[in-house]
């Protein structure tokens, strides 16, 4: 406002001076046709005045000249006083009313968040009216802005799935880039958890409120949740952008539809696009069901448990305590955990748990026979019905009841069915990335880096990858999820690391009996075992309590002790099981291929992993491996 009146004003003068100088010339043309006339008249006076010391001479074009000079110094002078006095008056209200339109917004800021408290206080009152209860979840939550946040457009680090290998690959990028900003996206309402406990420690919890709370006593005592970290631990995702020193975001409840490795863009099943510079598939695997259940029918459906999730574990809970009967199709280290679970529960409570399998004994695919008839009858121990040898041909539901027929005639009747019959990889997102899968393991195909195209990676269940000892695999453990996420991590910050490592797994049939396990450990695979007597000290609780750590993977991955080579003496190769009678206690069951030891299972043996990694990397033919079994020390009191 201030530049235009400049502006006019600067038009004016020159205007204004253009008139005056008009009217000099006009002067001095009127006085040229009448210089004659004034000199000759006015002669005698301007020689008077002259000699009294007036000026030099009649005015002439340099008089004409000072003149309009100093006109338009004079207007141009008032000019710049004018502009100089209408800016500071436009600065003063502009101020004014800057600082009106401020305090009043923070006055709407300050009476919705005065109304949002109030009405929050409301309802907090009127439940804890109702059930009694005051925790973090009915605590007001207080607004911070009125208004809308958008989340961010593009984000440097992108991973897609909220599991355990998405969130060790956040913490190794933030490790190695502390203001590294990070974004899981993940189609659970949760925040990142391990999922072990699910299945194990949470069955055993004392707590009333144990499905609210996910917290629980690890077998060493020691309490802890089932999240690696506190929602204060993440950076609110429209922040994450903005926000200093970066930070780990989670998008909850939001799936990834859509990949374009070509333009580093993905797409949410709500629209919403995201582009990313570095991305992370870790999208996990898929609980299988049964084909003779998928067939049978909406009634048959809505009560069967696929059991894979948070929810699944809180809805099996309620399930158990409101049922007579729940039957646990499948005998691997799923649905035997489960069935010990729920076996202990039913003691207490009635309910009645019946497991059946296609197999001769639990884990009949991992173990070898005589420890796999040891096992079911353990599981037996805790009071579940185990049904060897069934295979399901159809199931209906009829009179409130499921009916199950096996196909040699059996049938059962149940309330309730789980199945646990393995995982299949999720890799929905491979057609529209493009990205290659592997036809005999399943997974999307990666090289030694885990990189599956340039800017994307793969870890977890999601990632078929190929082992240097033991060809081309896909693991579906937690240990392997843990050090692949970790891997991916490193390597999207430019490390280029091989995935060298062997993962680990572990089972727990209660506190009392449990196993860690490593490398290729299939049944049909020639075996040796090497058992002795146990001590008290030789149970999952126990191990737990000298560890400090109920995730012993977590426990195998900070070991930093060396192992010496492994060379026992030699003697006559004699592969034929050790004949330990029918009290396992304690002991060590070697895998073999070729006569080289591919896995190892450490029976009711902890904190003794890095042994059996040395064993299998070294790829050695062992003549005695009772020998080479003293290494774990199973004959210590």
């Amino acid at each position: 406002m201030a530049l235009c009146r400049v502006s006019v004003l600067g038009l004016r003068a020159a205007r204004g001076g253009s008139q005056i100088r008009q009217r000099l010339r006009l002067r001095s043309t009127e006085k040229k046709l009448a210089g004659d006339f004034l000199h000759q008249q006015s002669l005698f006076s301007h020689q008077t005045f002259r000699n009294a010391g007036g000026p030099a001479g009649a005015p002439g074009p340099g008089t004409n000249h000072s003149l309009y000079a100093a006109i338009v110094g004079v207007s141009a002078l008032g000019a710049g006083i004018y502009v100089y006095r209408t800016v500071q008056r436009d600065k003063a209200r502009f101020c004014e009313r800057t600082s009106y339109l401020s305090s009043r917004r923070e006055t709407d800021l300050k009476e919705v968040k005065v109304t949002e408290t109030v009405d929050e206080k409301k309802a907090v009152k009127e439940e804890v009216k109702t059930t009694g209860i005051v925790d973090d979840k009915t605590a007001p939550q207080t607004v911070e802005s009125a208004l809308p946040e958008q989340l961010p457009s593009h984000v440097p680090f992108l991973l897609i799935g909220g599991g355990t290998a998405s969130f060790a690959a956040a913490r190794s990028i933030r490790a190695r880039d502390p203001g590294a900003r990070v974004l899981i996206v993940s189609d659970e309402s949760e925040l990142p958890y391990m999922r072990p406990p699910l299945s194990k420690e949470l069955w055993f919890s004392e707590d009333a409120h144990v499905t609210e709370t996910l917290r629980f006593k690890q077998w060493n005592g020691k309490e802890r949740s089932i999240f690696f970290q506190p929602p204060s631990f993440y950076v609110p995702p429209e922040q994450l952008m903005s926000v200093e020193n970066g930070g780990v975001s989670v998008l909850t409840g939001k799936k990834v539809v859509h990949m374009d490795v070509r333009e580093n863009k993905v797409k949410l099943d709500d629209g919403t696009q995201i582009s990313y510079e570095k991305c992370l598939i870790a999208t996990g695997g898929i609980p299988r069901s049964l084909p003779a259940i998928e067939r049978a029918g909406e009634e048959v459906t809505k009560r069967t448990t696929l059991f894979r999730r948070i929810s699944d574990f809180r809805s099996l809970e309620e399930i158990s305590s409101s049922v007579g009967s729940i039957t646990i199709i499948g005998g691997g280290f799923l649905g035997s955990e489960l069935a010990c679970a729920l076996g202990r529960k039913g003691r207490q409570t009635g309910l009645e748990v019946i497991q059946m399998f296609p197999e001769s004994g639990n884990m009949g695919k991992v173990l070898p026979e005589y420890l796999s008839h040891w096992t079911t009858e353990k599981v037996g121990r805790e009071g579940v019905n185990v049904l060897l040898d069934a295979v399901v041909k159809s199931v209906n539901y009829q009179n409130g009841k499921l009916h199950i027929h096996l196909k040699d005639g059996r049938q059962v009747q149940t309330d309730h069915i789980v199945a646990a019959v393995g995982l299949e990889p999720n890799t929905e997102l491979a057609k529209s990335a493009g990205l290659e899968l592997d036809g005999d393991f399943g997974g999307y195909r990666v090289n030694a880096e885990l990189q599956a195209r340039n800017n994307v990676w793969v870890a977890g269940d999601a990632a078929c990858f190929y082992d240097i000892k033991l060809g081309r695999r896909r693991v579906e453990h937690h240990d392997h999820a843990v050090v692949s996420g970790r891997l991916v991590g490193e390597n999207m910050t430019g490390a280029a690391k091989p995935y060298w490592h062997q993962s680990m797994f572990w089972s727990d049939l209660g506190p009392e009996v449990g196993y860690e396990a490593i490398g290729i450990v299939d049944s049909a695979l020639p075996t040796v075992g090497v058992f002795a007597k146990a001590t008290e000290k030789d149970t999952p609780k126990r191990a737990a309590e000298e560890s400090g750590t109920g995730i012993r993977s977590e426990s195998e991955v900070t070991e930093t002790g060396q192992v010496d080579d492994v060379k026992p003496p030699a003697s006559s190769l004699d592969f034929a099981p050790s004949q330990q009678g029918d009290n396992y206690g304690k002991g060590v069951v070697f895998y073999l291929r070729d006569n080289v030891v591919v896995g190892i299972v450490l029976w009711n043996i902890f904190n003794r992993m890095p042994i059996a990694r040395k064993i299998i990397k070294d790829g050695e033919q062992h003549s005695d491996l009772n020998e080479v079994a003293k290494l774990f020390n199973i004959h210590e009191e």
